[in-house]
């Protein structure tokens, strides 16, 4: 991270850490894993897989509504409050401000995803569960959970560069939704037999980030072990994307009139 970058990226990083609404996600997501720890002790034989479901879940969830709702306003809350055009008028291109956000956002969800990770390990060993080898695929799930992430926050930022918080709302959370089931899609296409859908669908898989890949709770609730090539692969589809992104919304922000 550049000498220009990292400054918007703390900022952003302390304004998030400030918001209220930042810190009611954590307490309901706390509350879900508590809810994990309660659940797990009524469901005799299984606790174990009760509570890595539930907890990884809220992690998923909870990090989601973060990153979409504070992503959206990354952009928007600068204009409004007027501050960009002061920062703006120092020594920072728009798309080193822009990375610096994003960066300072993406810090922000990796700190609070580490405060629930523990949380998950203390719900675990409070119902007297020995950590064993097989918990590394639970480290490996919420690695894939923050990949998710940082391609919902570059989604988000994208999309805030030329519209309103609430319609960029709407277009990340429908092109999340889609990429969760663009497998899907994909697959009725090609059983439908119908040529133009099964070319769209088929567009749509290959263009929308595929977020069903990043899913690994189940995998990581019965102690399977995730494939390092698995994980070599979404690290490199999310950097690819990510930066994709970055740079489509670097070259809007930077023609988009601010007066």
């Amino acid at each position: 991270m550049s000498a220009t970058t990292a400054p918007v990226a703390i900022n952003t990083f302390r304004e998030a850490v400030r918001d209220r609404v930042l810190y009611n996600l954590i307490f309901f997501a706390l509350m879900m894993i508590g809810a994990a720890i309660i659940v797990g002790q009524i469901s005799i034989g299984i606790e174990r897989l009760v509570i890595i479901n539930l907890g990884l879940s809220a992690i998923s969830i909870f990090g989601l509504v973060m990153a979409v709702f504070i992503g959206v306003g990354l952009v928007s809350k600068e204009i409004e409050k007027r501050t960009l055009y002061s920062l703006l008028a120092k020594p920072i291109r728009r798309w080193e401000f822009l990375v610096g956000k994003y960066a300072g956002l993406l810090l922000t969800l990796v700190v609070n995803t580490s405060f629930m990770t523990i949380a998950l390990a203390a719900a675990l060993f409070y119902v007297g569960r020995p950590f064993v080898r097989s918990d590394s695929s639970i480290l490996v799930a919420i690695y894939f959970i923050l990949l998710e992430l940082a391609l919902v926050t570059a989604l988000a930022l994208f999309f805030s560069c030329f519209s309103s918080p609430t319609l960029s709302t709407l277009f990340t959370l429908g092109i999340y939704i889609t990429g969760v089931f663009a497998s899907d899609m994909r697959d009725v296409g090609e059983l439908t037999g119908n040529p133009s859908l099964n070319a769209v669908t088929r567009v749509i898989y290959y263009l929308v980030p595929n977020f069903h890949n990043f899913n690994a709770i189940a995998a990581a609730g019965h102690g399977e072990s995730i494939p390092l090539s698995l994980v070599g692969q979404n690290t490199l589809y999310a950097v690819l994307y990510v930066t994709l992104l970055l740079l489509a919304a670097s070259a809007v922000f930077s023609k988009r009139n601010l007066k």
